[in-house]
C-alpha cells in the first residue's frame, strides 16, 4: 500500500533502535504504530498515546453507514487519555490490520 511520506511521521522518531515495528495504519493525519513493545499514536504535531500492549483496556472500531467509522482506545490507566480517531473508509483496511495484530497480543498477556 502506497503512502506519502512513509518513513518520516514524527511518532516513528520515538520508535527505539531496537523496537521493531509489527503494524502502521495512517489515518488522515494521525498514525497508529503497533511495535514489539507499544502501541503509539500520534499526529502531525504531538504523541497522543504510548502505553505497552499490556496497558490497553479496550479498543472499539465502529464503523457507522454514512459516516467516518470511530476508533477508540482506552488504556487500563486513567492517566492515559483514551484516543478517538475519525476513521475514513479508504484507510478501514489499515486500521484492521494493526487492530489485529493489538489483538492477537491482547489475547496473549496473562
Amino acid at each position: 500500500m502506497e503512502r506519502d511520506n512513509t518513513n518520516d511521521h514524527p511518532v516513528l522518531r520515538i520508535v527505539g533502535e531496537n523496537e521493531e515495528i509489527h503494524g502502521r495504519a495512517r489515518i488522515g493525519e494521525a498514525e497508529v504504530v503497533v511495535t514489539d513493545q507499544r502501541l503509539l499514536v500520534g499526529n502531525l504535531e504531538r504523541l497522543l498515546m504510548d502505553i505497552p500492549i499490556a496497558g490497553l483496556r479496550r479498543i472499539q472500531f465502529d464503523i457507522e453507514r454514512k459516516r467516518p467509522a470511530t476508533l477508540v482506545i482506552v488504556p487500563e490507566e486513567a492517566e492515559h487519555e483514551p484516543q478517538v480517531l475519525p476513521v475514513p473508509p479508504r484507510y478501514y483496511r489499515e486500521v484492521a490490520d494493526a487492530l489485529v495484530l493489538v489483538g492477537r497480543r491482547l489475547a496473549e498477556v496473562d
